[in-house]
């Protein structure tokens, strides 16, 4: 079943795009804070992914980049895993921004008609495919089967 995206249960996976001092008192009208910052010097890109598939049966990684998923509408279901194992696919409802640490595997479907989402990360991407050998759907899999089949290209 999906699972409530919180600063702790999100951390192995990475960041929630939000502010730790949003409800402080301060004199300050407008507060900043960098929630994630690139050490080295890379090009950035920003993507609008309309999501239309309801099941999945690929996930992906990026080994080189930070990625932002900062849902615009709908309702979407994000899958991530930090190993190539089945049995370690996390479901969070994507129901605020978050950041995924680099070389995390993903994927997303709706729940409803379209869901639209924001996507950062770097100019050049590396995408590494594992083809699960299952169906992922509403926080669900279907016909399970694991899979180790991988592919690699560029995005």
């Amino acid at each position: 079943m999906a699972r409530k995206i919180t600063p702790q249960s999100f951390k192995p996976f990475g960041h929630i795009i939000h502010h730790p001092r949003k409800n402080s008192h301060s004199k300050k009208k407008n507060l900043f804070h960098i929630v994630l910052e690139e050490k080295n010097n890379v090009g950035w890109r920003i993507a609008y992914l309309i999501v239309r598939d309801k099941t999945i049966n690929t996930l992906e990684k990026h080994p080189g980049t930070f990625e932002s998923f900062e849902p615009v509408s709908g309702k979407t279901l994000l899958y991530v895993a930090r190993e190539k194992d089945s049995g370690q696919i996390h479901c969070f409802n994507l129901n605020k921004p978050v950041i995924l640490e680099k070389g995390i595997w993903h994927g997303v479907v709706t729940l409803n008609g379209d869901s639209e989402i924001k996507i950062t990360e770097n100019a050049d991407v590396e995408c590494i495919y594992w083809e699960l050998g299952f169906n992922l759907n509403s926080g669900h899999r279907v016909k399970s089967a694991d899979s180790r089949a991988q592919r690699t290209e560029k995005k």
